[in-house]
């Protein structure tokens, strides 16, 4: 059996320690120490990526602090959207989510379209009736509801403004520049990777917009011959660049490694074009990259027999 490893992400953009407070930092630094944690538990006891990076995954949707699940941020209309997707990297199997409201865990939901459905991509209400017919968990508005973020809406309303944004600080001119979401790659002893990606979007999107979370190629991807990748980042240029796929494309058909790929498209690829993010990354061999073009990125990484890394800034 090959050594175990595991990254996680909680967004990316411009996030300064000028603008964090001691406390804030130190609530963050423990979502993602928790959040890598039960997935580790996981991995060190013979269990699957998969599984793994689905509760990394589940206790950030938990956590306020992060735009996913329970912290998502606020449509125009004063809804949360929620967007999430998985996949396994020795089958190519792959479930995702878009638009749904009121669903708990999504990358749950994401991982039961995989498994339960012939489908992968299910979105709006008709992911939510799909959701009801196989007992997913929902919780009502008053469970999603945090001030911060209905505060940020307010904010980004008085100037008809989409917040890229996941921080809680409402009124900051950076927030137009940080980018919600959660994700996690892992590699398991037995040598399969997977990964997973959730978020509640921008805040004011508004026509029932969907960025590169729930896209299979370029939010989230997984394959057992290259890489894992789960992506954060203004979701419109993730999806034109396809950057999870072409990290992966780029190992498979040009055959470089796993960090000179990532710095191809993160920092080359992706910066031509004006996009802005980063991502977690894992191949098959247990090497991980953390690569992002924004002044910060809330990452966490473990390899088995390892001391966890955890970092925001650059």
């Amino acid at each position: 059996m090959s050594k175990y490893a595991i990254a996680i992400h909680g967004g990316a953009g411009t996030i300064l320690k000028s603008l964090m407070t001691p406390e804030k930092e130190s609530q963050y630094r423990q979502g993602l120490k928790d959040a890598i944690e039960a997935g580790e538990v996981i991995l060190k006891n013979n269990g699957s990526s998969l599984d793994a990076v689905e509760a990394a995954v589940r206790s950030l949707e938990n956590n306020p602090l992060f735009n996913a699940g329970r912290g998502a941020v606020f449509t125009n209309d004063g809804k949360n959207e929620l967007d999430a997707s998985i996949m396994r990297g020795d089958t190519l199997e792959a479930g995702a989510v878009a638009g749904v409201k009121n669903v708990k865990n999504p990358i749950s939901l994401a991982r039961a379209i995989m498994e339960k459905s012939e489908h992968v991509l299910m979105c709006g209400e008709g992911a939510a009736k799909f959701a009801k017919s196989i007992e997913t968990e929902f919780a009502d508005d008053s469970y999603f509801f945090v001030q911060a973020r209905f505060d940020q809406l307010q904010e980004a309303k008085k100037t008809d403004g989409v917040f890229l944004d996941h921080s809680g600080e409402a009124n900051a001119e950076e927030n137009k520049k940080k980018f919600g979401t959660v994700g996690a790659v892992a590699l398991d002893v037995h040598g399969t990777i997977a990964a997973a990606t959730s978020t509640g979007g921008m805040t004011n999107k508004k026509f029932g917009r969907a960025g590169d979370s729930p896209i299979i190629g370029a939010g989230t991807y997984a394959n057992n011959n290259t890489c894992a990748i789960s992506c954060t980042g203004h979701g419109e240029f993730f999806i034109r660049s396809v950057v999870a796929y072409d990290i992966s494309c780029l190992m498979e058909y040009k055959g470089l490694s796993l960090k000179e790929a990532c710095d191809e498209v993160v920092h080359k690829k992706l910066v031509k074009i004006g996009g802005e993010g980063g991502l977690v990354a894992i191949d098959a061999k247990g090497n991980i990259e953390l690569p992002f073009n924004s002044e910060g990125m809330y990452r966490a990484s473990l390899k088995d027999g390892e001391g966890i890394e955890i970092m925001i800034y650059k």
